[in-house]
């Protein structure tokens, strides 16, 4: 079957049939309001809400092939894998890290400046830096061809070939201009078919997708459609992974530029519904360990104590005690009353000089969606 070929005169797509989208905006729209409604009542969401932005990093870098957990990065992150894991794992590991670190670098870059070429180059660089591809010109747009399809197909035997190198520099602007423009009716469906030009052109060596899955909380913020650009929504795509591949060929191979947008409307739906589950259940976890906390340890450093596990589920004892703020012997009494209260779970036990490692077991289960510690 001959590869197809992106979608040259086709962009941005002249024509919708709102009449097949407009039952799916409505819902969209309403369910993304309400996630951001809950946002806003979190105190300190960054904090609260670390565990889903790691699981977001985790199950993007997962549909390109990455098999880390969010368990084993935040262990790695804690320094407590002891180097048990090999040389793959740690390159998969440090892949959902630069994640993690490129979506901050953007979220900082974007409080001066708009979405933008400048800002799409420089996250990724952070991106790529120091893993697998970041031989391949990080933060700079390809020269050469580059094509989708099964692992080490010749371009005759790809589905897909992007957009030539030639014409990268005009494909992207013409993106750029369309993020910016306020000629289309939704935001959504304007997100939508950012999200799905950005696949197509491709214009990096590697990285393409899981920047592209970034832009999608980047736009919504800068649209205003959340206050914070924390929006989730790489897990019904990797559990979708064949429909959304199969949806953006569809683009290019068909002109169904409407297809994929209902498509995306439906994703943006059902993930903005579970992104309020989750963290509607972050936040009552909260509260309940805030007030049983104080009850237990009768100590003013309780609630610091708390806010400091959220953000860093997994965890060294010995980084506690030293970067929490509380002083030594009470951090040190505080991790006692924890671990025999069951809010903490011993990964690996104190041996020595070596430190114990505990994790936040009930907070790492939300996050996940299932029972993994």
């Amino acid at each position: 079957m001959a590869a197809v070929d992106y979608h040259y005169g086709g962009f941005p797509p002249g024509a919708l049939e709102w009449e097949r989208l407009i039952p799916l905006i409505g819902p969209a729209n309403a369910a993304v309001a309400r996630y951001d409604a809950l946002l806003s009542a979190i105190p300190n969401a960054a904090v609260l809400l670390s565990p889903l932005t790691t699981q977001e990093a985790v199950l993007s870098s997962r549909i390109e092939g990455t098999q880390a957990t969010m368990g084993e990065v935040l262990e790695f992150e804690a320094g407590g894998d002891g180097g048990k894991y090999p040389e793959a794992k740690r390159n998969d590991i440090q892949e959902v890290l630069n994640y993690r670190a490129a979506m901050r670098h953007a979220m900082n870059m974007m409080d001066t400046l708009p979405l933008s070429q400048r800002v799409i180059r420089d996250t990724h660089a952070i991106l790529m830096d120091s893993v697998r591809g970041h031989g391949k010109s990080p933060g700079q747009y390809r020269r050469i061809p580059n094509w989708i399809g099964p692992h080490g197909c010749t371009q005759d035997e790809a589905r897909f070939v992007p957009m030539s190198a030639d014409k990268l520099a005009d494909g992207m602007a013409a993106l750029e201009s369309y993020i910016h423009t306020d000629n289309v009716a939704d935001k959504l469906v304007q997100l939508a078919i950012v999200h799905a030009e950005f696949e197509a052109l491709h214009p990096f060596l590697d990285g393409n997708g899981r920047l592209g899955r970034m832009l999608a909380p980047l736009f919504m913020w800068q649209a205003g459609l959340i206050r914070q650009p924390m929006f989730y929504i790489s897990s019904y795509l990797e559990q979708q992974r064949d429909g959304y591949y199969d949806r953006l060929l569809a683009i290019s191979r068909d002109g169904d530029w409407s297809g994929w947008c209902r498509f995306f409307l439906e994703a943006v739906r059902i993930q903005a519904v579970e992104n309020e589950s989750k963290a509607s259940a972050i936040l009552r976890l909260y509260n309940d360990k805030k007030l049983a906390l104080v009850e237990l340890t009768h100590s003013q450093y309780s609630i610091l104590a708390l806010d400091w596990i959220f953000e860093r589920p997994i965890f060294k004892s010995s980084d506690f005690v030293a970067s929490s703020g509380i002083p030594a012997p009470t951090a040190r009494r505080l991790l006692a009353v924890f671990r025999d209260s069951g809010l903490l779970k011993t990964l690996v036990e104190a041996a020595g000089r070596k430190s114990a490692v505990y994790g936040f077991a009930e907070l790492l289960n939300i996050a996940e969606g299932r029972e993994v510690f």
